[in-house]
């Protein structure tokens, strides 16, 4: 399985689409990657992330809308997430990290 996190600085970035990097963390080989952020527009980020071959998605927030896409990729998605980048992955895989379920509705994150 891969787990991609919004990550900044390495801590699990509280606004998805606004994050630097995406760490990819695969369960199968504990291997780890980080791609760039290729930038925050309306539906792309979760195709992208997608297209990676993610089966999950760790953030602190995200907007409906990108939440909705990812739904729609059959990718799990959990937000709420805070601390370490890896760390959160790793916890997700031992299933030690729950989704709060909270979508951003400031600042038009909902619009992701």
């Amino acid at each position: 399985m891969i787990i991609a996190v919004a990550s900044m600085k390495g801590q699990v970035a509280q606004h998805f689409g606004h994050c630097e990097a995406f760490l990819l963390y695969n369960t199968d080989n504990n291997q780890t990657k980080t791609i760039p952020n290729p930038g925050h527009k309306p539906g792309f980020l979760p195709n992208f992330l997608g297209d990676q071959g993610i089966e999950v998605i760790i953030a602190g927030g995200m907007g409906a809308g990108a939440i909705e896409i990812f739904h729609s990729r059959n990718i799990q998605v959990v937000t709420g997430a805070q601390g370490g980048a890896l760390e959160a992955a790793q916890a997700f895989s031992r299933g030690e990290l729950d989704s709060t379920g909270a979508a951003c509705e400031e600042h038009g994150y909902h619009q992701e």
